[in-house]
Formats: structure tokens, C-alpha cells, sequence
């Protein structure tokens, strides 16, 4: 076991200490994957080496520098690959690393939900369960043709590969300030959706003024929602265009949020996060032809320009007004 896939369990509006949490990792191992907003995959392959300890063992001392340097505890999963890592986070408790080795991958998986397989989503895991696939263990014994045959050529491929405890993926470093969040948590926990959308909305709305005042815009829309027992969902979706059209940003987290399908949720706090980040100079934009489109991005550069005179609550959507 080499990789860690670490989630800090920072207390609300805390996101800004991720950055000094990465470099505490970064004290282990120069290969550091940010998982924004609160987690990170960690190749241990050399620190093993180099410090004469396991994963397991590091994990235990990167808990316990967390802990003092910066008052956070964290889960960690432990596994051979990131995808291994990534699952066992999620049987993971903070104070216990939950581990799984080559050895036990294939026991580990056999079990596992289809949906539980990062990349796997539920349109695919409902057609899978439609002919009886509806565990890895069950998954990895089909014939690859009729994987192949049900979801296609490469998805296919790539899945009966990670359903028996392949993974080629890797811990690629990166820098969080490459992203932009915004949080909205909830002054107690929140069941009612309208006020989830409403906190969506003044997410999107401060992430697409965010971006348009140093000229970038995002591809990818990362939703994050965290619940009254410290657990989260977190769902990304990669955008038609790249984009910083408040508006846009406003449809996609909406539409993430409703794919999660949450009844009655106790949510504590949801997080926006803008990836995929470049110049607004290098990204196309398909005309549409749409006056009214062209209205509304009109609309919004001039709120942009008075919200810059006047602050940030100069002009704001309708829905917001009553907001605190």
C-alpha cells in the first residue's frame, strides 16, 4: 500500500487552511493530488522508503501533525492505487486508517456496489443492474464482450479492469489555487431544498463574479455537500464551454444538486468549486443568436462594474434580497 486519499475535517468555512494542510503532505512526499475542497491523494512510494515506516504508519503521524499544527482531524484510506484509496476512504473513521492491500483488493471489491467504483455513475450502474451486474464481484466475473456489449468498447474495458482491482490511474501533483471555491453553510443544519438552491445561487453568483474579475473562466463545476454527521457528496460536471456566465453556473450546480436525488438531508453546508481554470482570452464561446442571452450577460457586466464601485451587495438577484 503507497497511496493515501486523505479528507480533512476542517469545521465550516475553514477551506482556506487545505493549502497549508497540502504542504503538511507535501513534508511526506512531493506527490500531492489536491482533491478540493477538503481532501488530497498522497504517493507514499518513496516516503515508505525513506522514513522506514508503512502507509499506515504514516498515515498515523500525518494524522496526528494535522491535529497539532492545525486543530484538524482527518479519514484516511489506504491502497495499492487511487482507486483503491478512494473507496476505502469511504469505510474510513477519523482515528482509524482503513487499509486495503493487494491481496484483499479483489475481497474488498466483490462486495462493493457497482455505483461505489469512482467513474460510475447511475445511469450506468442502473443498466448494469437491469442484467443482474449490480456488484464489482459479479462485474469482474461477466465476460468482457457483454461489458463491452452493454456500455461500450472503452468503458466497458475499463471497467471489468477496476472491478478486479486494476487501476491505472496515478497520484498526479497539482496546486489548489488553480481552483476556486465559494462556501455557503448553513447557521443550523438545513432540510428544506428551496434554501439549498437559494444557497446554490449565491454560490454561483460570487463564483462567476469571482472568475469575471481576473478574466478567467472554468470548465469544469465541482458540488460539494456536506451533512450533519461531517460526511459529504461531492459531484463534479465538465461544461459544455468554458465558462464564467453566473447564470450558467447557476444551471449546472442546480443540476448537480437535483441529481443527488436528497430527501430530507440534514445539510450543513454546500461548496462550489470552479476547476479547470484558463484565460477568458483562449476560451470559444458558441454564438447563439439568443437576444436574450446577449441581454443577460450584458445585465451582468454592468452589475459587475457596479458591484466593483459600491461592494458586492449593490446588485444582486432577486432571490437573494432577504438573504443575510
Amino acid at each position: 500500500m503507497t497511496i493515501l486519499c486523505v479528507r480533512f475535517q476542517p469545521p465550516p468555512m475553514y477551506e482556506a487552511a487545505l493549502p497549508g494542510l497540502l504542504g503538511l503532505l507535501e513534508e511526506f512526499t512531493p506527490v500531492v493530488e489536491a482533491l478540493p475542497p477538503d481532501g488530497a491523494l498522497v504517493d507514499l512510494g518513496g516516503a515508505e522508503r525513506y522514513f522506514g515506516r508503512d502507509a499506515v504508519e504514516l498515515a498515523s503521524v500525518i494524522r496526528v501533525r494535522a491535529l497539532a499544527l492545525h486543530g484538524v482531524d482527518c479519514a484516511i484510506g489506504a491502497g495499492p492505487g487511487p482507486m483503491l484509496a478512494r473507496m476505502a476512504l469511504r469505510e474510513a473513521r477519523p482515528g482509524v486508517t482503513r487499509a486495503v492491500s493487494a491481496d484483499t483488493a479483489r475481497e474488498f471489491l466483490a462486495g462493493q456496489p457497482v455505483v461505489a467504483l469512482p467513474g460510475v455513475g447511475p445511469s450506468t450502474a442502473r443498466v448494469l443492474d437491469e442484467y443482474g451486474l449490480d456488484t464489482l464481484g459479479r462485474v469482474a466475473a461477466a465476460p468482457l464482450s457483454t461489458l463491452q456489449r452493454l456500455v461500450g468498447a472503452r468503458a466497458g474495458r475499463e471497467l471489468h479492469e477496476k472491478a478486479g482491482g486494476v487501476d491505472r490511474s496515478r497520484v498526479v501533483p497539482n496546486a489548489v489555487s488553480r481552483s476556486f471555491a465559494v462556501e455557503r453553510p448553513f447557521p443550523l443544519d438545513e432540510l428544506d431544498p428551496a434554501r439549498h438552491r437559494r444557497a446554490l445561487l449565491s454560490a454561483a453568483e460570487e463564483l462567476g463574479a469571482r472568475l469575471r474579475a481576473v478574466d478567467k473562466v472554468c470548465r469544469t463545476l465541482t458540488l460539494t455537500v456536506r451533512y450533519a454527521d461531517r460526511s459529504a457528496t461531492t459531484r463534479s460536471r465538465t461544461l459544455k464551454e468554458p465558462t464564467a456566465h453566473s447564470v450558467e453556473l447557476t444551471r449546472v450546480a442546480y443540476g448537480l444538486h437535483e441529481a443527488l436525488g436528497l430527501q430530507r438531508a440534514r445539510v450543513r453546508a454546500v461548496v462550489l468549486r470552479a476547476e479547470g481554470l484558463l484565460s477568458a482570452e483562449r476560451a470559444s464561446r458558441q454564438l447563439t443568436f439568443d437576444p436574450v442571452d446577449e441581454k443577460v450577460r450584458r445585465i451582468e457586466e454592468v452589475a459587475d462594474r457596479a458591484r466593483a464601485k459600491f461592494g458586492a451587495r449593490a446588485v444582486m438577484p432577486g432571490a437573494l434580497s432577504g438573504a443575510a
